[in-house]
C-alpha cells in the first residue's frame, strides 16, 4: 500500500471552492417563472482551469453541448471574458413528473490578465466541448545596466540593478570626492 502525504491546506482549498460553488448556486436560485410555481432553469457557470506553462497561460473551460458559435471571447483592458448561452433541451409538460438537473442559460466568466499581455497573441481552440485559450506570457522586464566611472582615470565599471545607488557606488563617489 502506497503512502499518500496529507496536505491540509489543499483540503481546505477544496472545501472553500465547494462552499463558494454552493453559495453561488444558493443565492442565484431561480425565481418562479410566469407567476407559476415552476422554477425557471438555474444559472449555469462552466468549470474552468488555468494552467501556467513556460511561455503561456492556458485556460480550459468545459462547455458541453455548445459549439464554437455559442461562445464569445473578448479581451478588453487586460480582462479576458468568456461568455455564451446554453439552451435548454427539455420541453415543458403539464402532466407527470420528471427531473431537470442540467442547468442552462447565459454565462460569463472573466479573468484579469497580467500587464503587458499582447492581445494579438491570444488564441483559442474548441474541441469536443472543451475550449482552450492560450495567452502568451508578457516579457519580463530586464534590469537596466548603469555604467559608473571610477576615480580620475575614467575607467568604467558596470553595476547591474536598478537605478538607485548601491553601497559600492556610494563608496566610489566618496573616494572621488576626497581625491578632488
Amino acid at each position: 500500500m502506497a503512502l499518500i502525504r496529507w496536505e491540509p491546506v489543499r483540503e481546505l482549498n477544496t472545501i472553500q471552492n465547494e462552499m463558494n460553488r454552493l453559495f453561488n448556486t444558493f443565492f442565484e436560485a431561480p425565481q418562479p417563472g410566469n407567476g407559476g410555481t415552476t422554477p425557471q432553469t438555474r444559472r449555469w457557470l462552466p468549470a474552468m482551469d488555468l494552467v501556467e506553462t513556460e511561455n503561456h497561460f492556458v485556460l480550459r473551460a468545459d462547455l458541453p453541448g455548445l459549439s464554437e458559435d455559442d461562445v464569445k471571447i473578448e479581451l478588453e483592458d487586460n480582462v479576458l471574458t468568456i461568455s455564451g448561452v446554453r439552451k435548454a433541451e427539455h420541453e415543458e409538460r403539464k402532466e407527470g413528473f420528471y427531473r431537470v438537473e442540467r442547468a442552462s442559460g447565459s454565462f460569463a466568466r472573466s479573468l484579469t490578465l497580467p500587464e503587458g499581455v499582447d492581445p494579438q497573441g491570444v488564441s483559442a481552440h474548441f474541441d469536443r466541448g472543451v475550449l482552450e485559450v492560450r495567452i502568451p506570457k508578457p516579457e519580463e522586464r530586464k534590469p537596466r545596466k548603469v555604467a559608473i566611472s571610477v576615480g580620475a582615470s575614467g575607467g568604467q565599471k558596470t553595476i547591474e540593478g536598478s537605478e538607485s545607488k548601491t553601497t559600492e557606488s556610494k563608496t566610489s563617489e566618496s573616494k572621488s570626492r576626497k581625491s578632488s
